[in-house]
């Protein structure tokens, strides 16, 4: 790998989603529900790119995430994973809005939990 003085390796962002996912319950811990809601997105946006540059994939848009998520939904089988990612999606527009009730964000960290090991699971470790 040449080096360029970014780490722009699977496991980088492997790294940073599961703290974000930490995060995420952390700020829910403390009530801030805006802010536990976008780092759960966060934290799956994370291990989205993680799975996408580890297959060479572009994933510098929020487009390009929902495209990578179909991508390796059915590369799997895994439909939910598609569904999963929108629960985050909901999480992010949460933070912007503030319109969830604790107990649905709540529910997002978890699925976005459940998303986050799902992908992960398919990084080969590098």
């Amino acid at each position: 790998m040449a080096v360029t003085g970014r780490d722009t390796s699977a496991e980088k962002y492997i790294r940073t989603s599961r703290r974000f996912l930490a995060q995420a319950q952390e700020e829910f811990d403390k009530g801030d529900m805006r802010q536990a809601s976008e780092k759960a997105w966060g934290a799956a946006a994370q291990a989205v790119k993680a799975t996408a540059e580890q297959r060479g994939w572009g994933h510098s848009t929020h487009a390009r995430l929902f495209e990578n998520v179909k991508r390796v939904s059915r590369e799997t089988g895994d439909a939910e994973l598609h569904v999963l990612f929108h629960v985050a999606n909901s999480l992010h527009q949460n933070f912007y809005e503030g319109w969830q009730t604790d107990d649905a964000v709540q529910s997002g960290i978890q699925k976005v939990t459940v998303l986050v090991d799902r992908l992960m699971a398919l990084v080969a470790p590098e």
